[in-house]
């Protein structure tokens, strides 16, 4: 990476590097992806040598007071290496092809009615606290109002560096078991929702679409109004005949806006379309049983008669219902990314 960093680095001191601004722009990004890799390392290098120092004077300290006090510093110092290391772990973990890249999220709700379409917009609302905890932004393509309470599906755009790389994790169908809210006898309820991670490619990614294969129709936005919305026919949807697929987008104002970023989100669905069946494939000749991502149960959320949100994939789980609820699902997506592996067992079904 510094050879390549130091090549790189020239080419931009050339004068003529923005003479071809496609070009260059690519590289000015390679550029700060390979210092984004690079910078931390260094500076964890010279943290741990520090470190070492500091305990070499702890343990050449002859006061008991002095080496006590020394002692707590290099215990202190220790914990922040390892949560630095953990972090820039995760950072090399992170090396797919889109993994830098913004994210498209799709959350579905399963059979089930009202309890389903609840249990969708409760996952919404825990992916938005997700969002805000790590300082993305997000952006609403579409969505389906339930008949009663929450939503049929919904759409957003995940915009923030490493997007695409953590949320894939979280592709799969999610499981609620509770109280139901909307059963008057207050009997014990279990909700399906699916999730489905897509990154946003570049414009020139290699995702060929024939213009005779897709069919485009037209409707009014839904939403709270505005200059154009529930006026005019500014929402788009797409459907690809030879792949079934559907998208749709509400988000801008413009038509032509919406149907660009309709023709994004079908490009990457395409693209996710193809790894997952070269995943297949290799697992054929394999003999693996891994799931292909969509339509597999990866996690069980029980709210009653006990509090235990586990990861069936990994094994990760807590008890901290509510902070999950609330965002806080890094653990479930570090297990994921660090190939954690749950030992089967009796306990591994959450009733």
């Amino acid at each position: 990476m510094q050879a390549r960093l130091t090549e790189l680095e020239a080419l931009m001191a050339a004068p003529d590097f923005w003479n071809n601004r496609e070009r260059a722009q690519k590289q000015v990004e390679e550029v700060s992806a390979l210092r984004g890799k690079i910078n931390p390392l260094v500076a964890l290098e010279r943290e741990a040598d520090d470190l070492d120092v500091l305990k070499s004077l702890a343990q050449e300290e002859t006061d008991a007071a002095a080496q006590a006090a020394t002692a707590k510093e290099v215990e202190s110092e220790y914990a922040v290496v390892l949560k630095k290391t953990g972090e820039l772990e995760l950072r090399c973990l992170l090396g797919g092809e889109y993994d830098r890249s913004n994210a498209f999220v799709t959350i579905h709700s399963g059979a089930g009615g009202t309890e389903s379409c609840d249990w969708a917009d409760m996952l919404l609302r825990m992916y938005q606290r997700w969002i805000e905890r790590h300082g993305f932004t997000s952006q609403t393509v579409d969505i389906q109002e339930g008949d009663e309470a929450g939503i049929k599906s919904a759409t957003f755009q995940v915009n923030g560096e490493y997007a695409y790389g953590y949320l894939q994790t979280e592709t799969g169908v999610h499981r609620l078991v509770r109280i139901s809210p909307f059963d008057s006898n207050k009997r014990r309820h279990t909700s399906f929702a699916s999730v489905d991670v897509v990154p946003e490619l570049e414009d020139d990614a290699e995702i060929e679409i024939n213009p005779a294969d897709i069919d485009f129709d037209t409707y009014r936005s839904g939403g709270k109004g505005g200059q154009n919305v529930n006026k005019v026919e500014t929402a788009v949807r797409i459907v690809h005949r030879p792949s079934g697929i559907v998208v749709a987008c509400q988000a801008e104002r413009s038509q032509l806006r919406n149907r660009e970023l309709a023709m994004k989100m079908l490009k990457a669905k395409l693209y996710k379309v193809q790894q997952d069946a070269k995943r297949a494939e290799i697992e054929r000749q394999y003999g693996e049983k891994g799931d292909i991502a969509w339509g597999s149960q990866i996690r069980s959320y029980v709210f009653q008669p006990y509090q235990m949100v586990k990861d069936h994939r990994t094994g990760v789980e807590t008890s901290d219902v509510q902070g999950v609820m609330d965002g806080d699902i890094d653990e479930f997506i570090h297990g994921k990314l660090r190939g954690l592996v749950n030992k089967k067992g009796a306990q591994d079904d959450l009733e």
